[in-house]
């Protein structure tokens, strides 16, 4: 057997391994390869991490795992999400979990049923980062989201992430070192050997010296908040954050949290591209901030839309963005809304140059704001999902940029009771609309929305989740890019000949 031969089969068992299953044909005489076009499978394990919710001792914090009904998944399978190792607030040191610690490792939340939501209640200011893993049944389109409540303090509000999946390189446009913010960057360590990482900060003039953002060490199966305003002594009123890891592989996200005006979780923007949709700004948000950043060493010239209910609107006095390479542009866009439904669309004025963006958005007046932030993302693709929704305080925006598009929606089952409902929607190109949301029949407790796009061109969507306390308008956006539930892999007809060769 010669060195390619078992290369091949190498390969393709890997495959096997990852998908359920993979078989190899040679090609034939004529060099004409047999393999048939590529199969979409359901995968067949999910890692999400969980960041550490909140140091306030008044926090109320509920994690919702949720993955939709998939054809050929088989009927084995779990999910299930275990705490981080954190460090100790008293010795500043990591607590002493160990592999084998079996009560260490107690699963803090496990699903019962996929189609079926399933919700763990955590309170106080120590609740660990979690690490979560699916398997078989459980894993395609496997969705975790992380609410929080804190009724005062810094960062008072509703608080809100999806668990996210480990990677190398994050950006974060809209993070700051103002006075009156309190910014964490949250690095989660899935794996069992240590990550290195660098955290590189860019302000209104480019790069920002840090005394201690290059070689931090993320230990096995951990996790590490970073204070942003330990890394510099600049003030900087907007930033943009990009996490690179050197070695290994993160979870990462920004905790914004403001004295005055809430805040909110931070999620990474989609990786740089010449064109960017941020879709599901409230109706009645009455400030909307635009901080962008171009990461190469060209300048962007953006073109700046929303895609209104009725069609792409121009925002007055922000028709075009210019975005200097490397530094970090930002533009107050004010109540650009005007009471309806909307996306912000950025496309390119001449030459595609990739960035990175979000915004910054307000819902209140006075002293009784609220914030929460929208990272520009991927669309949908072939199925997102978004869980934790309630009878009320749950709105879907859903934004067809380019061309009509329609969308299929699936309210799941209650997590204690309820009978699963969809419905279809047309969405019209240019526009954004929030749906009137299909509801479960007998719904008791919390819900998961999924969007199917069903004809057309692409859609973006966002889940705001609202609760007002105490006058205080308080919410939180999720985006909903694709959920890579499946994985496309090669047909190919059994040829036992190749072993011979």
């Amino acid at each position: 057997m010669n060195r390619t031969t078992v290369s091949l089969i190498a390969c393709a068992t890997a495959l096997a391994a990852v998908t359920g299953f993979a078989s190899l044909s040679a090609p034939d005489a004529s060099g004409t390869d047999t393999a048939k076009a590529a199969a979409e499978l359901p995968v067949e394990r999910t890692g999400l991490l969980c960041p550490s919710p909140s140091l306030s001792d008044i926090a109320d914090t509920s994690y919702t795992s949720f993955t939709p009904v998939t054809k050929g998944t088989g009927s084995d399978g779990k999910a299930e999400l275990v705490a981080a190792a954190q460090e100790s607030e008293d010795s500043g040191k990591k607590d002493d979990k160990k592999a084998g610690d079996k009560k260490a490792d107690k699963p803090v939340l496990t699903a019962k049923e996929p189609g079926t939501p399933d919700t763990e209640d955590t309170s106080g200011g120590d609740s660990p980062a979690l690490i979560g893993t699916a398997e078989g049944r459980f894993a395609p389109g496997w969705t975790v989201q992380e609410t929080t409540e804190v009724a005062a303090g810094t960062g008072r509000g509703l608080q809100g992430v999806n668990c996210s999946a480990a990677d190398t390189s994050f950006w974060f446009p809209g993070a700051s070192t103002a006075a009156d913010r309190t910014d964490y960057v949250h690095l989660i360590n899935p794996d069992d050997s240590a990550a290195v990482v660098d955290i590189e900060l860019y302000g209104k003039d480019g790069a920002v010296a840090t005394t201690a953002g290059e070689d931090i060490t993320v230990p096995p199966r951990s996790s590490e908040p970073i204070l942003l305003s330990t890394l510099t002594g600049e003030k900087q009123t907007n930033l943009t954050v990009h996490v690179n890891v050197r070695s290994g592989r993160v979870g990462a996200a920004v905790q914004a949290l403001d004295d005055k005006i809430g805040g909110d979780w931070l999620a990474a923007s989609t990786d740089p591209a010449g064109s960017l949709v941020l879709p599901g700004i409230p109706k009645d948000a009455t400030a909307v901030r635009l901080v962008a950043f171009a990461p190469g060493d060209e300048d962007a010239d953006l073109k700046v839309r929303l895609a209104s209910p009725s069609g792409s609107i121009t925002p007055a006095g922000n028709e075009t963005l210019h975005v200097k390479a490397g530094m970090t542009t930002a533009v107050d866009l004010g109540a650009v809304t005007r009471g309806e439904a909307g996306s912000l669309v950025l496309t390119p004025t001449g030459d595609s140059v990739p960035v990175v963006a979000a915004l910054r958005v307000t819902r209140g007046k006075g002293a009784k704001q609220e914030t929460a932030f929208i990272p520009a993302t991927r669309p949908v693709g072939t199925r997102a999902t978004a869980a934790d929704n309630s009878a009320k305080g749950s709105t879907l925006s859903l934004v067809a940029p380019s061309g009509t598009a329609q969308v299929k929606v699936t309210a799941s089952a209650g997590g204690d009771g309820g009978t699963a409902v969809s419905k279809t929607y047309t969405i019209k190109g240019g526009t954004t609309q929030d749906v009137e949301l299909p509801e479960p029949s007998g719904l008791k407790g919390t819900y998961a929305l999924t969007v199917e796009p069903v004809s057309g061109g692409p859609v973006y969507a966002a889940r705001t989740l609202a609760a007002t306390e105490d006058g205080i308008p308080g919410f939180t956006v999720q985006t909903l890019p694709d959920d890579r539930g499946t994985v496309a892999v090669p047909e190919a007809d059994e040829d036992l000949s190749v072993l011979q060769k």
